[in-house]
């Protein structure tokens, strides 16, 4: 029945108490598990009717709205990282500014000052000068677009080339690793070099997020409709819903010396290849990075 195909178990306790107490359910959002176990998002209208006989039955219309789900999803990411780059262009405007005065200033210290001490306190006020300029260079470099040379590519041989790359991480780690590609060979417009830095960086923090000699990996490129997909499942300790928003915000990190650069860089170069990124995950179970593509 439908409801053995809903993800969300609450979902039919809701819509049953609904049908008896108001005999209708109208326009009710509900997440679906196809029989590729795919997520199809569908709104649901159902009523409960009495046939000729007396009998009750049930009839709906259920709207499939996983495309537009995922545009607005694809958007709304578009306008906050967008949010965030104008952000990170006035900070660094007023940061840089006092930091210019600070190097100036250093400049005409330096030759009057010779005991130990202030020279030591010098120094100090100069490295944490870089270092601030440093952060600020490197926040920059994550919100604006990569410049890439986009070539017809093998995605099968840009994912087996970042596999390969990996392959040393996990077999410290002992992880079991799946990696299933395309039957026929699936060509798409990228840049070699950034395509396999964006893939190498969910496929680490996959790894990262695996517990030692318990961990599965799997991979695979498929063609699915007009798009081409590549998709990364691990069975780590997952992520909650709410940091799935930040997931790709510069400096979010959930790991203790993380700087959380990486998967931010990672979501420019995708953008760049004019891919949707989509992160589903639960909490214990593991998460899935999928990656659609224009066929080149």
């Amino acid at each position: 029945s439908l409801y053995d195909l809903m993800v969300n178990a609450d979902d039919k306790k809701i819509i049953e108490k609904e049908l008896q107490a108001n005999g209708a359910v109208t326009d009710k959002e509900i997440v679906l598990n196809s029989k590729n176990k795919e997520r199809i998002d569908c709104i649901l209208t159902v009523s409960r009717e009495k046939n000729g006989e007396g009998e009750f039955y049930i009839q709906g219309i259920l709207h499939n709205i996983t495309l537009l789900k995922k545009s607005e999803k694809a958007f709304l990411q578009t306008e906050k990282l967008n949010a965030v780059q104008r952000l990170l262009l006035t900070l660094a405007h007023e940061v840089r500014n006092p930091l210019t005065n600070i190097y100036l200033s250093l400049d005409q210290l330096r030759p009057n000052v010779t005991a130990e001490g202030p020279q030591n306190l010098v120094e100090i006020i100069s490295r944490n000068s870089k270092r601030i300029s440093s952060l600020i260079t490197q926040l920059l470099d994550t919100s604006k677009p990569v410049e890439i040379d986009l070539q017809k590519l093998s995605l099968n041989k840009v994912v087996e080339e970042s596999v390969a790359t990996a392959l040393d991480r996990v077999m410290l780690k002992n992880i079991e690793l799946q990696v299933n590609y395309n039957e026929t060979d699936v060509l798409v417009m990228a840049d070699l070099a950034q395509l396999k830095i964006a893939f190498l960086n969910i496929i680490i923090n996959a790894i990262e997020a695996m517990e030692e000699n318990e961990g599965k990996l799997l991979i695979e490129v498929k063609s699915q409709g007009p798009k081409y997909i590549v998709t990364i499942t691990d069975n780590g300790y997952g992520i909650s819903e709410e940091d799935i928003t930040k997931l790709f915000e510069p400096y979010f990190t959930s790991k203790p010396k993380g700087m959380g650069l990486g998967l931010a860089s990672t979501l420019n170069i995708l953008q760049s290849h004019k891919a949707v990124v989509e992160v589903t995950s639960e909490i214990g179970v593991g998460t899935t990075f999928t990656i659609a593509f224009d066929p080149a």
